[in-house]
């Protein structure tokens, strides 16, 4: 984890314990050393369209960053804010193949995989197709998205996903196995690769400070 920045104010990032999509950027942050304010949007009791949040992200998802003058309500522009604001250590390498790697499984992870989960698409599964329906379909397109990294990363894979530093890849793929681990009962074996760079990313600090149980909105009993 790299040495806490000091900018002229912190960052407040408007945060979800359990959002994947938050969980990436709070990994990023610390990845990053920024020290920011945290601030919970719960999603289940819908503060997400509270209207003055609705202000920072018309969009009403999670994670939105405010930095002094700066309003991003999107996970992936945010991390590639944090890269360019604060270049050490890079998430992104000088390569242009590897760079050009990490871009596109960050790509699968936040367009191929996550949206196909989110919380309104699984409650609209379960209202109009029946209760427990959600949960085959999400299994099938995680399958669908850890069979295509999992093909992409096994010849070059390191310590982690695209190498033996963390990059922007691994931001993006450890929130994805521990939700698919822990909340849809995906069995890793059959992604060695995955499985053994998601270990990796549970004994590093930056990950762990950035586990949804960790964050102060979390439940007691999370």
């Amino acid at each position: 984890m790299a040495e806490p920045c000091a900018p002229a104010s912190r960052p407040i990032l408007y945060s979800y314990w359990r959002s994947s999509c938050s969980h990436r950027v709070r990994i990023a942050l610390n990845l990053k050393g920024v020290d920011y304010e945290y601030k919970a949007v719960n999603l289940l009791k819908g503060e997400q369209s509270d209207p003055e949040f609705m202000k920072i992200n018309p969009m009403k998802f999670v994670p939105a960053l405010v930095d002094d003058d700066a309003v991003i309500g999107d996970s992936y522009a945010i991390a590639l804010y944090l890269e360019d604001k604060y270049p050490e250590p890079p998430l992104l390498p000088k390569d242009l193949k590897m760079k050009a790697l990490n871009i596109q499984i960050a790509s699968i992870v936040c367009s191929g995989i996550q949206p196909l989960h989110n919380l309104t698409l699984l409650r609209y599964i379960e209202q109009k197709v029946g209760t427990g329906e959600s949960v085959p379909w999400v299994q099938q397109q995680i399958d669908k998205g850890f069979t295509a990294v999992e093909n992409m990363i096994k010849g070059c894979a390191g310590k982690y996903a695209t190498g033996d530093e963390v990059q922007l890849a691994d931001v993006f793929l450890a929130p994805q196995i521990f939700g698919a681990v822990t909340r849809f009962q995906i069995d890793m074996s059959n992604y060695p690769t995955l499985a053994r760079v998601h270990d990796e990313y549970m004994r590093h600090p930056a990950f762990q400070a950035a586990l949804p149980d960790r964050q102060p909105d979390a439940p007691s009993s999370a």
